[in-house]
């Protein structure tokens, strides 16, 4: 089984702003198609960085404090304030841009770019190509979907994966799932055969969870006695 990867659930038609897009420019592309961030290219189409609805605001919060009659103190301000000042006063997308993009590429797979979204605590990834290039754009919801698949799909794959890992034929583990939980049940050759069968299972895309009660005819987690082999027990 082929798993799935960021190429087959990104979305292709990338909403994107050039280097040179005015800050009118980028806020009306997020409202114009309802969306809260998108990628910064050059003129060969390579990403630069990501703007968000939160880069954007922080010229709105800056105005605030003008009108208040706030003014920072520069030499005290931290570096995410300095950031954050630096963008108050952007005009251009690639000075309100946070970058370098964190991305992800075509060949990833779906639990690579969850796992870099989580590490860089980001809602979308730009999908770049080999050269760097922008193929497409992977949020938060493509990725759930494919906690989507029907429940037959997952019987069908964990069976098929569980039954080759272990070389041993199908009918002797029985697979059951339930909103994405898969049990296994039946008989393997080894104990440690049962943590293998688990762990191909949870690969499934689409697993949420797996529980096992699996019998086993060797306990290969003690040590033989002297001058017995496996094939004798």
């Amino acid at each position: 089984m082929r798993h799935r990867t960021i190429e087959d659930v990104m979305t292709r038609e990338v909403v994107r702003a050039p280097r040179d897009a005015s800050f009118k420019t980028v806020a009306g592309l997020l409202a114009e198609h309802r969306i809260s961030g998108l990628p910064v290219v050059d003129d060969g189409g390579r990403v630069l960085g990501v703007v968000s609805e939160t880069d954007l605001l922080h010229r709105q919060a800056a105005q605030s404090d003008a009108r208040r009659g706030r003014r920072p103190r520069l030499p005290r301000l931290s570096r995410s304030a300095r950031v954050a000042a630096a963008k108050a006063r952007a005009t251009t997308a690639e000075h309100l841009m946070t970058g370098p993009a964190v991305t992800t590429t075509l060949d990833a797979s779906v639990a690579q770019a969850a796992r870099t979204m989580r590490r860089h605590a980001v809602e979308r990834l730009p999908v770049v190509d080999r050269q760097g290039r922008l193929a497409g754009i992977v949020t938060r919801g493509d990725l759930l979907r494919v906690f989507l698949r029907p429940d037959e799909d997952i019987r069908r794959d964990v069976g098929d994966q569980v039954a080759a890992a272990l070389c041993q034929p199908r009918y002797l583990v029985d697979v059951g799932v339930a909103g994405g939980v898969v049990r296994l049940r039946g008989h393997v050759e080894r104990r440690s055969d049962t943590g293998l069968a688990v762990l191909v299972a949870r690969r499934v895309d689409g697993v949420v969870a797996v529980t096992e009660a699996l019998g086993y005819r060797l306990d290969d987690s003690r040590p033989l006695p002297a001058g017995v082999s496996p094939g004798h027990m």
